[in-house]
């Protein structure tokens, strides 16, 4: 009964908040040991450019890609893998199961308190005590990245414009928060309008429906174990407000860049030091 019941309040979810990710799904590359891995092109400019496909993809974390997977990130000609994991993630986690050859970039997340976020939420999973990530979190995650993450951000829009870094993988753990603002950030810098930004940010829900409603189940026993209460007595409202994704949450980005620097655009050519130079150089090789 509570599976169904999880079931259908997953499909509520989906159907009802975020209409549109029926329209946005071909860019799903599957993968049986990530789900939310996709190709960011297709999408059009607000000049009526499109992003061209097979050159970037974001990404879950990588450490249970199965041989096969492995196998097809070989044939997508993957160079450069770019990890916002933190190292203490990594331990937790294990390293990308990648082709042989390929790049990694460790940019580790942890300037100011993301670090810190990451180990309450790195927690949060382990034992299913979600009090210290509550719905309101999940927006100022992508405050907090988009003020304290601008290194990383500019880090990766710098290895996008070397022609020899592509095709090329950027990931954290759910492909959600610190990938999701990266992908606002490039898509912004490429000329995509915000509602295309705001679509691909939600088709986290749909890629990562299955394993979500297996991990809501996973959490709400570990969350019974922690509190030493049963399974349907675990209040769920902070674990889905994390595993299903709202269109505020990605907004959030955009509100925060605006009001530190009047818009996207002067974020990333202010707040993280990106030339005109190098902003032409992405567009050049990243759309058609």
């Amino acid at each position: 009964m509570n599976r169904l019941k999880n079931r259908l309040l997953l499909f509520i979810c989906l159907v009802v908040f975020n209409p549109v990710q029926a329209t946005q799904e071909t860019g799903q590359v599957r993968l049986e040991g990530q789900p939310n891995f996709r190709d960011i092109g297709g999408y059009q400019t607000s000049d009526g450019r499109t992003v061209k496909k097979g050159l970037v993809y974001r990404s879950g974390e990588l450490p249970r890609l199965t041989d096969q997977d492995v196998q097809k990130l070989d044939e997508l000609g993957v160079k450069t893998v770019v990890n916002f994991l933190t190292l203490s993630e990594i331990e937790s986690k294990g390293r990308d199961r990648l082709p042989e050859g390929v790049k990694e970039i460790p940019m580790p997340m942890e300037a100011g308190n993301m670090g810190e976020l990451a180990e309450a939420v790195k927690y949060a999973r382990a034992t299913g005590d979600f009090t210290e990530v509550p719905p309101e979190l999940n927006a100022e995650i992508h405050r907090m990245a988009i003020d304290q993450g601008r290194e990383y951000y500019a880090e990766l829009l710098r290895e996008l414009a070397r022609p020899e870094s592509k095709p090329l993988i950027f990931h954290c753990s759910h492909g959600v928060h610190r990938t999701g603002t990266a992908a606002a950030i490039l898509l912004s810098a490429l000329g995509v309008p915000w509602e295309t930004v705001r679509e691909d940010y939600m088709l986290s829900n749909s890629y990562r429906a299955e394993e979500v409603e297996r991990r809501l189940g996973q959490l709400r026993e570990k969350a019974a174990e922690t509190f030493l209460i049963k399974p349907e007595e675990v209040d769920m409202t902070n674990i889905r407000a994390f595993y299903i994704l709202e269109p505020e949450y990605i907004d959030a980005s955009l509100e925060e860049a605006v009001k530190l620097y009047g818009s996207m655009d002067n974020y990333i050519r202010e707040g993280l030091g990106i030339d005109e130079e190098t902003i032409q150089a992405l567009r050049d090789q990243l759309l058609e």
